[in-house]
C-alpha cells in the first residue's frame, strides 16, 4: 500500500535552516539509525548516505524531507546494525574450493610446503566472502518511511527553537536601531544652525560681507537645507523597522522577505549618513549600520 506523501507544510513564525534530527528504529533482526541534518542554502539540496537497497526509495525520502523542511542543504543518513542471528555474510564454497585447489597445485609444482595458513589467505580473496543481496521489505519500508518523517519533524522542532533565539536577537537589534534614531533628534536643531553658519561664512569669505544679499542668502540656505533634510529618511526607516517586526511575527517563516526589508533599511541608513553633515549624527548612523550588519549575518540562516 502506497503511503500518502502529501503532508502539510509546517511553519511557526521564523525558523533557522540549521538543524538536526535523529530516530532509532528497532526491528526483529536489526537496528536502523536515521539521522538528518541541514545548513543554510538558497534552495532545497538533498543528499543521502544510505544502504544500496534503499536507493529505489530515495525520491520518496526527498519528497518527505522537502515537504516538511522546505529549504536548506539537507543530508539524510541511514545506517543499520544487524544482530548475530541476522548476519548476511555468506561463504562462496565453490569459489573457495577452486582457489584452494589452484594454490595447492601451484605449491606442488614449485615444490613448496603448504603448512602455511592457506585457509586464512583464501578467505581474504575477493568473492570468497560476500554480503547477500537484500531486498527492501514493504513492512520494513513503512517503518523506515515513518522514521524519516519523524526525524524531519524532530529537526523542524530544532529549527523552531533556533528560530526563536534568532527572533529575540533581531528584535533587540531593531530596538537598538530605533533608539539610535531617537538620539539623532537633539542634534537636529544644532545641525541646522551649524549649516547656516557654514553657508554664511563661506559666502562672506567668497564675496565679502558687504556684497552679501541677505534675502538671497536666506533663500539659498532654505533650498540647501531642504536638500539635506532627513525627515523623510527617518520616517521611512521607522516604517521599515515596523515592517521587519511584523514579518517576524507572521505565521510563515519569511527569510527572503526579511532580507529584502533589511536591504531597504540599509538604503535609508546610507541616505541618512550622506545627508547628515554632522559628526554626532554620523556616529549614530554608524552604530545603526553595525546593528543592521549583525542582523544580515544571521538572516542568511533564516528559512
Amino acid at each position: 500500500m502506497t503511503k500518502d506523501l502529501s503532508l502539510p507544510k509546517i511553519y511557526t513564525m521564523i525558523k533557522s535552516m540549521t538543524g538536526f534530527g535523529k530516530v532509532v528504529i528497532e526491528l526483529p533482526n536489526k537496528t536502523i539509525n536515521i539521522e538528518i541534518r541541514s545548513v543554510n542554502s538558497k534552495s532545497f539540496d538533498f543528499y543521502t548516505r544510505i544502504p544500496p537497497y534503499f536507493r529505489e526509495k530515495e525520491p520518496e525520502m526527498r519528497k518527505l524531507a522537502q515537504n516538511i523542511l522546505n529549504r536548506g542543504k539537507v543530508e539524510l543518513s541511514i545506517s543499520e546494525t544487524h544482530n548475530d542471528q541476522s548476519s548476511s555474510v555468506e561463504i562462496n564454497t565453490a569459489v573457495m574450493k577452486k582457489h584452494y585447489e589452484a594454490i595447492k597445485g601451484v605449491a606442488q609444482d614449485l615444490g613448496l610446503k603448504t603448512e602455511a595458513d592457506i585457509l586464512g589467505a583464501i578467505m581474504r580473496i575477493p568473492d570468497v566472502l560476500h554480503t547477500a543481496e537484500q531486498e527492501l521489505d514493504t513492512t520494513e519500508w513503512d517503518k523506515i518511511s515513518q522514521g524519516v518523517t519523524d526525524a524531519c519533524l524532530s529537526m523542524d522542532a530544532f529549527r523552531k527553537t533556533e528560530g526563536d533565539a534568532l527572533k529575540k536577537d533581531f528584535e533587540l537589534r531593531i530596538e537598538h536601531i530605533r533608539n539610535y534614531k531617537e538620539e539623532i533628534v537633539p542634534f537636529e536643531e544644532s545641525r541646522i544652525t551649524l549649516l547656516k553658519r557654514r553657508f554664511e561664512k563661506d559666502l562672506e569669505k567668497f564675496l565679502g560681507q558687504a556684497n552679501v544679499d541677505r534675502n538671497r542668502l536666506e533663500q539659498e540656505i532654505i533650498y540647501y537645507l531642504e536638500k539635506l533634510d532627513i525627515t523623510e529618511e527617518k520616517v521611512r526607516l521607522i516604517q521599515h523597522l515596523d515592517y521587519f517586526l511584523d514579518t517576524l511575527n507572521e505565521d510563515q517563516s519569511q527569510g527572503k522577505k526579511l532580507n529584502f526589508i533589511g536591504q531597504e533599511i540599509g538604503r535609508e541608513l546610507n541616505t541618512l549618513g550622506s545627508k547628515a553633515n554632522h559628526a554626532e549624527i554620523q556616529k549614530l548612523v554608524v552604530k545603526m549600520k553595525d546593528e543592521l550588519e549583525k542582523i544580515k549575518e544571521q538572516m542568511l540562516n533564516i528559512l
